[in-house]
């Protein structure tokens, strides 16, 4: 969790305390389109995996980031 913050925060210029696991990637941490693309490749990157087309449609929360790392392990 705390590489997924410090990822978001850096990424999106907001402060890791106030993200959650619940937080919503958009209306709540404010991303738009273009910076849930970019957090998807650096997932990719920075976690060396892979994340499908249907994973990157239920890409809504943070939980939901941390739910596809623990299932590319």
């Amino acid at each position: 969790m705390d590489r997924v913050k410090k990822l978001l925060s850096k990424q999106l210029g907001i402060k890791e305390d106030k993200i959650k696991a619940e937080s919503r990637i958009v209306e709540d941490l404010g991303a738009d389109s273009l910076d849930v693309v970019e957090l998807l490749m650096t997932l990719e990157d920075e976690f060396n995996i892979s994340v499908t087309d249907e994973e990157a449609a239920s890409l809504k929360t943070v939980q939901d980031i941390l739910n596809i790392l623990k299932s590319n392990k």
